[in-house]
């Protein structure tokens, strides 16, 4: 199997925390350089996933799962955190808030994203990004 048609993948799980949340945007940086893929917009995507996992999904002692792989021409990130009963949906923050436009920066960076319930306690939020072949 040559480089084209491999596929391509990482998996991590990462503490919910801040420091997990930059763990996870450095680890995610280094394996789309190693890959040969552009950073942007994937690095963006995964930090503000990994953001809101260690944010919004967090549970005392529950990491969350960093997944990026990639098959043909589509790069797709996944952020599963153990907070299924809080599915995410992007808002309009007031202009002056200084949060809550991950999810929208998300949905002008990603090509397509969406979230996958389960399973129990779990949710998986995903963003693909097509990448030239």
């Amino acid at each position: 199997m040559n480089q084209e048609t491999a596929i391509r993948n990482l998996s991590l799980l990462l503490s919910p925390t801040p420091r997990g949340a930059r763990l996870a945007r450095l680890l995610a940086a280094e394996q789309l350089r190693s890959w040969g893929l552009r950073l942007d917009p994937a690095e963006h995507i995964v930090a503000e996933l990994a953001t809101n996992a260690a944010t919004h999904g967090r549970v005392p002692g529950r990491d969350f799962r960093l997944t990026l792989y990639v098959v043909g021409g589509t790069l797709r990130i996944e952020v599963t955190d153990t907070r299924g009963d809080r599915l995410p949906h992007p808002t309009r923050p007031a202009p002056d808030a200084t949060t809550g436009r991950g999810l929208l920066v998300v949905a002008a960076l990603a090509d397509r994203w969406g979230v996958t319930p389960g399973p129990h306690p779990r949710k998986t939020v995903w963003a693909e990004v097509d990448v030239p072949r």
